[in-house]
């Protein structure tokens, strides 16, 4: 039997497994390697409550399987004994204290918590009655007054595990629930600090493991509060511990000196001993002496904890988890500036680290990590808890931040420049102290050259020989303590422990930046297999902690910041290459073979795989020798033969179509033979040692090595670079093609420094990985971007960046969260052109309500836009009170009337708007010279965000569904185009649709086409006249079509003017052209209408009719001059027309360049860098082309970010570094950064949960914002669906009004034809006695639905429903597959039918819509990832009109998630799906609202229809049901159709071609018919 494992770390519980749970799972395992399928975050499969968690590759027996996976239904929580205790006990908000509360609180604690040993259940349960908001705190009691004693110890620990649990599960707001009382939350605080050190006096070996486990609850509370500075109630709590007089405990000696180095820290210093010294009260006093000792006694209450760990024999696990704990909360406390400014100094003092790094369980934890670098070491104590790992990389990290380049105290980062001034100067202040104090036995050390003694090595040498007694003495000296914190031990530290810390306190430290360099882009088999730092399971539970960075609020630098989503999203690519090897191996099936000629051992692969090949041969070709001061080879390159001939065509045609620059992997395996009877004995000595298949895959598989590589060149049979391997199959010019055959050669570049690793493992007598190399795997293009990447990122922290002055401390997190909005930044702009943003003055004045609108000093009554507004001073916070000397005005340049400057002498009060407008500039006289202008009605918070996102500075818009966030986004970047048409703006989205959604409403703006740009992949997409024009190379192909055009304008212009000559041969010959003939004309001749513009009006007539250019626009529209037009009109319509000559020649100027520059990519960069204006790419082409970017000097001034909320933080940061700093000023260009998206919406994908919920990978920089409280503005009225759908998604957001479309257009009155209710949820029973199935593990699937979802939208098809204003969704890969699959077989091949306008799974339908969607939601056994409430938001939200979701309604009505959507789609029939007869889509005479559904709620009889309207409405009960029913609308088509064929005779040629297209559709229908009758 195998043994129960003990107890471990599951954040605030410990649960001690039965071995029928292990045993009940095992079965349940999914194949190793296989890929999840869902839509976006791959999930493992839920087991039933008290069953243990599995991985997608095995069962995992570590911590994660040990936590009991229960996610309560309500019917659950209802007839659960603490429910039931909650409806007696707390039924609602507890006013007041009673003496019973101790005892409900002592029953909870008693026998649903400690009882039941933390069950998990027990305290999701608590959570969910809301124990901790109803009844605990409410009669918490943090002190003893007026009769009633505080609370007891029970009340304040399950406060603890009810806060613990709430961070557990990432429910926002926790701390919120203690706002209202700030004493007593301080004196909740208090008791749990109190607790955390009381039991320091008795730590005895009989006591220690049951003080530790309740402790360590305390312990994660503490983190908990650490990790949340931004709430003002913790932070306040938190920064009493970390304050400066905490260095009371702290040598003096080593005090004094940093006290010395700035004299604001010792006037601080000075000021908190005034204060302690000044307080009086004994019970003050007691506490300040208590928060400055906190750290220090719980730092020697952890060291006693540290040293009972053992050096042989099992370790106590208690001890282990909390020693990891505390190594967390050291982590969090130097990770951010706040708590590290005065922390770091007594983290050094009461040396941490160096204590920590000699422990027992740090030299096994070194020990276990060196032997899993050899797969024959690689057993299952490199897994077992307690082994020392996790505590070893958790301490590798703690002294990577206590050694951080930052001042602690300014917050500013080090230069390389400065770190090595400070550690020369230690240095040399270290020789004048042995010089002086300690000459006799350290002169040679005092006088030694400073390079000699800078690394750890010759340091530690100079004081081998050194006396104990003088190398303590020189200790003390410098202020390093010299004796253990034991009380009970007088004992010094050993001459090697001080020598150890003299060296970690003055030796040169490693360069940060020499460590990333030095470090490989890809994984190799050690990193992929290391599950302390990449866990193997896909659903973390989140209950203890990890070796991996956090993405907090806050970051000590920029370097710091770049540097954890380095090392994230590095692990995150080992993560899914992992799977993707893992898939690989077990498809190839290895095994050991003996060769029978030879008699060596080799392997053999029994099976295949799409995604890898055997290697026939690899050798290394090239090695680069070392760039200057570099230690690796500058290239490595190697050959690398494949045979493809097993493979199908298909397959090899994608082996064939693999390019330079794709990424992929080789891979040593190596099986060795398997003695009789071993794959039993593995197994079972398996689960007896607590192993996992994923832990130790690489032994169970012979996986001995895995190298990355990317393809540098396509080789031929002649071993040189061909351009592609299908164009080099055909013979060129007749002769013999240049690949033959099946072999297929690779030029691969190696990683230099992975290679340098290994050639110094060779020297060390270890094996030469590259001649091993047996197989080659490639992965998909789409997926494979990981290196490009993290280049980008790794180069970024060599780079000089430079983030501009009003964003920089807002993204670290710091300082004013308001100092980066437009109405806080140094120089602000008053005046704003908006342009067409008002369509009238009506929507102007509705636009700002309480203020005053002040018409300019020339405005009459009503005047018209477009507007320039003058905003008052009292909106800048920097003009506020001063005399506007920073005030800016933005106009647009074209404009025909000069507005006079901002007076800043007007002052009309605090809430009035100065309004003036102008005459835009007349460009000609033909239609497309007209401006474009805009349609949209913008509510009042989507002219404020415009008015924001246009003025310089940070634009938070958050924008719920259907609030017009493109629209927004469309008038800000038109109104930067015009306001500033120097400056350059960048667009970001996050997908290519986005992208193409945002460029379609761009390009239908007024602005000219030659100045936007989109790059990137997705162009062909794009919904306007040739798509794939808007790319790089096709704009130039654009200007040089133009450039004929344009070049055909001027010749035309020489033959109206009679001016003979090839004057349109060229961009310069026109250029000669103009201004030696036609602005010759043009001069004299407008200076005579203005010289005659006061004159008589006879005078004037023969004037115009001298108009030299009228015969050129004899074309335009005539009249050209009106006889009725004013002199000033004629004279606007002539200058006009000059304007559309002046532009031609612009134009040609502009596209002159193109005609120098010869080569594509020539002209394309040009294009980049000088012509566009408006630069649209994803955040994933952003990394991947920076390097090149700046290169190219490429410049902009601002950014706008659509889908903000669905982007990486790091890929976010990218887009604001893609140019140099300003040559002149040093600064970023940058002046305005519009983020636009919706946190309640889904966030990045990321699929290791570990690092999603750990790691807090998936927040993005957009919801950072939104928690730091940084000022948002939220879109308030949805104008996509119907009112009544709204109502599924309006609860999640605050005041979401609909337009007044929604109100007033017929769609959104009227119902939908053929169904009763605009919206329902339909319950599907098993179908064929079956629910959801799993072909393949997670690949999941629901037949029942997708035949019930096909046969609707058939359903719908014959009604006349637009198969375009159709959408499927799901929330399953698997499903989507599956009804596709269907619609092939249904309706695919029917033109009647045909595919509806998307199959998608719900995840990739974010920012997408739809007229009608039909939902499944597949799941009949568990609620799966819809549990995730921001999916259920996108999900509830594509529709405009119709939404009808197919699923297992008492499944999901009884998910606590899903309660706020499922109560109101409850409100509707479930049983069935109701339908009204005798309707049609296309009936144009259809009237019926959407009330009138003609189907009532009996309260016995249940739904039923309405007396009147029996004969119009069908029930339809389940899929059969359904498939029947569309059965019959067929053959009643088909007998309409035949009726009408025969009644029809063929009279003409006319008649008989109606005849024949009716025989059409009768076929079309039969076939329809025998296909709904077989489903």
């Amino acid at each position: 039997m195998p043994r129960a494992p003990a107890a471990v770390d599951l954040g605030f519980f410990k649960v001690v497994p039965a071995e029928p749970i292990l045993q009940s799972v095992e079965a349940q395992a999914p194949a190793v390697g296989q890929q999840i399928e869902s839509d976006s975050t791959p999930v493992a499969p839920e087991t039933p409550a008290r069953s243990v968690l599995t991985t997608s590759q095995s069962i995992k027996t570590g911590p994660e399987a040990l936590v009991e996976q229960f996610a309560p239904t309500v019917d659950e929580i209802t007839q659960d004994e603490i429910t039931k205790l909650a409806q007696a006990a707390w039924p609602e908000m507890v006013a007041e204290t009673s003496a019973d509360d101790a005892a409900t609180v002592s029953k909870v604690w008693n026998q649903h918590l400690q009882g039941s040993q933390f069950s998990l259940r027990k305290v999701m349960l608590l959570e969910y009655s809301q124990f901790l908001e109803k009844f605990l705190w409410p009669t918490f009691i943090a002190k003893s007054k007026k009769g009633k004693s505080k609370s007891a110890l029970d009340h304040v620990l399950s406060i603890v595990v009810l806060v613990n649990e709430k961070f557990r599960q990432r429910i926002v707001g926790v701390w919120d629930i203690f706002g209202g009382d700030a004493s007593r939350f301080s004196g909740l605080v208090s008791r749990i600090l109190e607790l955390l050190i009381s039991s320091n006096s008795e730590m005895h070996d009989g006591q220690i493991h049951l003080d530790l486990e309740l402790r360590r609850f305390l312990l994660i509370f503490l983190i908990n509060m650490f990790q949340s500075l931004e709430h003002p109630l913790v932070r306040a709590e938190c920064l009493r511990l970390v304050n400066i007089a905490m260095w009371d405990c702290v040598v003096e000696r080593r005090r004094e000196r940093e006290l010395n180095m700035y004299p604001e820290r010792r006037a601080l210093w000075e000021k908190a001993e005034a204060k302690f010294d000044a307080t009086t009260k004994a019970a003050a006093k007691e506490k300040m002496r208590f928060d400055r000792a906190f750290f220090s006694t719980l730092i020697k209450s952890f060291f006693n904890v540290l040293s009972s760990v053992p050096e042989d024999g099992p370790p106590p696990v208690d001890v282990v988890l909390y020693c990891e704990r505390f190594l967390e909360l050291l982590i969090d406390l130097e990770a951010q500036l706040p708590t590290r400014r005065h922390f770091n100094l007594l983290l050094h003092d009461h040396l941490v680290v160096p204590i920590c790094d000699s422990s027992n369980l740090a030299k096994r934890g070194r020990n276990v990590l060196s032997q899993t670098r050899d797969i024959s070491l690689a057993k299952a104590s490199g897994g077992e808890l307690g082994s020392g790992m996790l505590f070893v990389q958790l301490l590798d990290r703690l002294h990577f931040y206590a050694r951080f380049e930052i001042n602690d105290f300014t917050g500013a980062a080090l230069t390389l420049a400065e770190t090595s001034r400070l550690h020369y100067g230690n240095l040399r202040r270290l020789q004048k102290i042995a010089f002086i104090k300690f000459r006799d036995t350290l002169e040679d050390f005092a006088l030694t050259n400073i390079g000699s003694i800078e690394s750890k090595r010759s340091f530690r040498r100079c004081f081998e020989k050194v006396e104990e007694t003088t190398i303590r003495a020189l200790c003390a000296e410098v202020g390093i303590r010299t004796h253990p914190f034991d009380a009970d031990d007088d004992r010094p530290f050993s001459k090697a422990f001080m020598i150890d810390l003299l060296a970690a306190m003055y030796a040169k430290r490693p360069s940060q930046i020499d460590a990333i360099n030095a470090l490989s882009l890809y994984p190799d088999e050690n990193a992929l297999f290391d599950e302390t730092a990449v866990p193997a399971s896909q659903q973390f539970s989140n209950t203890h902690c990890l070796a991996i960075p956090k993405l907090n609020l806050q970051y000590l630098t920029i370097h710091d910041y770049l540097l954890r989503n380095f090392t994230l999203f590095r692990l995150e690519s080992t993560y899914e290459i992992r799977q993707d090897i893992e898939d690989v191996v077990h498809r190839l099936q290895p095994r050991h073979n003996v060769d029978r000629s030879s008699g060596d051992d080799e392997t053999v692969f029994g099976g295949w795989a799409r995604m890898a090949s055997p290697i026939d041969n690899f050798q290394i070709v090239d090695v680069g020798p070392p760039r200057l001061g570099a230690n690796r080879p500058s290239f490595v390159k190697a050959d690398v033969t494949i045979n493809i001939q097993k493979f199908t065509d298909s397959i090899r045609r994608e082996w064939e179509s693999l390019k330079s620059h794709d990424i992929m992997f080789l891979l040593t395996i190596r099986m060795e033979p398997a003695e009789p009877g071993w794959a039993q004995f593995e197994a079972q000595k398996e689960k007896q040692a607590g192993e996992t298949p994923v832990t130790n895959f690489r032994r169970k598989f012979g996986l001995k090595y895995v190298r990355g590589c990317e393809i540098s060149d396509l080789l031929g049979d002649d071993s040189h670079p061909v351009e592609d391997f299908t164009s080099a199959k055909n013979s060129s010019d007749g002769g013999r093609p240049r690949v033959t055959g099946f072999r297929r050669r690779f030029r691969l570049l190696l990683d230099p420094n992975q290679y340098q690793s290994d050639m110094d493992a060779v020297e060390r007598k270890e094996e030469d990985v590259y001649p091993t190399f047996n197989v080659l795997v490639r992965r998909k293009s789409q997926e494979n971007n990981f290196k490009a990447v993290l280049g980008t990122i790794r180069d970024l922290m060599q780079s000089d960046l430079v983030v501009p002055d009003w964003l920089h401390n807002v993204f670290l997190g710091y300082g004013d969260r308001n100092s980066a909005h437009y109405t806080s930044i140094p120089q602000p702009v008053r005046t704003l052109d908006f342009q067409d943003t008002f369509l009238d003055w009506e929507h102007l004045s509705e636009s700002f309500p309480g203020k005053r609108l002040i018409r300019g000093p020339d405005g009459g009554e009503d005047i018209s836009p477009p507007y320039v507004l003058t905003f008052p001073k009292s909106t800048f916070e920097a003009l506020s009170g001063e005399g506007g000397s920073n005030v800016q005005a933005t106009v647009s340049s074209g404009v025909k009337r000069k507005l006079d400057a901002v007076d800043d002498d007007l002052d009309e009060g605090d809430d009035a708007i100065l309004v003036r407008t102008y005459t835009p500039v007349n460009n000609g006289p033909y239609p497309e010279d007209l401006p474009k202008k805009n349609a949209v009605r913008f509510t009042v918070t989507q002219v404020e965000a415009i008015h924001a996102g246009t003025s310089p500075g940070l634009t938070l818009v958050v924008g719920p569904p259907g609030t017009g966030k493109t629209d927004v986004a469309v008038q800000i970047i038109s109104n930067l185009y015009h306001n500033y048409p120097e400056q350059n703006t960048l667009i970001i989205t996050h997908s290519n649709t986005a992208l193409n959604q945002l460029f379609e409403k761009i390009a239908a703006l007024d602005i000219d086409p030659r100045h936007i740009l989109r790059l990137g992949h997705g162009q062909e997409d794009l919904d306007l006249a040739d798509a794939n024009s808007w790319g790089k190379y096709g704009r130039v192909n654009a200007f040089l079509e133009k450039r004929v055009q344009l070049l055909g304008e001027v010749d035309r212009l020489a033959q109206c003017l009679e001016i003979p000559g090839a004057h349109g041969y060229t961009c310069e010959t026109a250029g000669y052209f103009y201004t030696y003939h036609v602005k010759s004309l043009w001069d004299p001749y407008i200076r005579r209408l203005y010289q005659l513009r006061d004159k008589a009006a006879e005078e004037r007539e023969d004037v115009f009719s001298l108009f030299p250019f009228q015969a050129f626009f004899a074309d335009a529209p005539q009249p050209l001059l009106p006889d009725d037009a004013t002199y000033d009109e004629r004279l606007e319509t002539l200058e006009g027309c000059w304007r559309h000559i002046q532009n031609v020649f612009d134009e040609l100027e502009e596209i002159r360049a193109f005609e120098l520059l010869r080569s594509g990519y020539d002209r394309s960069n040009y294009l980049l860098v000088k012509e566009a204006k408006i630069i649209a790419m994803t955040c994933t082409h952003a990394a991947l082309k920076r390097k090149e970017f700046v290169r190219l000097g490429f410049k902009y001034d601002s950014v706008v970010m659509e889908e903000a909320g669905q982007i990486l933080e790091v890929e976010t940061f990218i887009p604001l570094l893609l140019q140099n700093p300003d040559p002149d000023t040093g600064a970023s260009r940058l002046k305005r950064v519009v983020m636009i998206g919706d946190h309640n919406q889904l966030p990045p994908v990321v699929k290791n949960m570990a690092f999603q919920r750990y790691g807090n990978m998936e927040q993005s920089l957009f919801a950072r914002f939104v928690r730091l409280g940084v000022p948002v503005i939220q879109l308030d009225a949805q104008g996509r669906s119907r009112s009544s759908l709204a109502e599924l998604f309006r609860w999640k957001y605050q005041n979401l009004k609909d337009l007044p479309n929604v109100q007033e257009r017929p769609e959104f009155n009227l119902g939908n034809p053929g169904f009763a209710f605009d919206y329902q949820v339909i319950n599907v029973p098993n179908f064929m006695g079956q629910g959801e199935t799993e072909p393949r593990p997670h690949f999941v699937q629901n037949l029942g639905e997708a035949e019930y979802v096909v046969a609707t939208y058939q359903y719908m098809r014959l009604l006349g429903y637009p198969a375009e204003r159709i959408s499927i969704l799901t929330t399953y890969n698997g499903q989507k597959e599956l009804i596709r699959d269907v619609l092939e077989t249904r309706c695919a091949w029917n033109p009647l039918f045909g595919n509806p306008h998307r199959v998608a799974t719900v995840d990739k339908y974010q920012g997408q819509q739809n007229d009608y969607v039909l939902l499944s939601l597949v799941r009949t056994k568990t609620v799966g990832h819809l549990r995730d409430v921001r999916r259920l938001i996108v999900a509830m939200s594509r529709a405009r009109l119709g939404l009808y979701v197919f699923c297992r309604v008492p499944l999901f009505q009884g998910s606590y998630e899903l309660q706020p959507v499922f109560k109101t789609l409850l409100q509707r029939p479930t049983d069935a799906l109701w339908l009204r007869n005798g309707e049609s889509y296309v009936d144009g005479t259809f009237t019926r609202t959407v009330d009138e559904t003609a189907v009532v709620e009996h309260p016995k009889k249940g739904w039923r229809p309405e007396p009147h309207a029996k004969g119009e409405v069908a029930k339809i009960e389940d899929v059969q049901h359904m498939g029947e029913y569309v059965a019959d609308m067929v053959k009643q088509q088909i007998e309409y159709l035949r009726k009408q064929k025969e009644a029809a005779a063929p009279v003409d040629g006319a008649s008989e071609e109606v005849k024949e297209d009716a025989g059409g559709d009768e076929d079309a229908m039969e076939g329809v018919e025998v296909e709904v009758a077989a489903s």
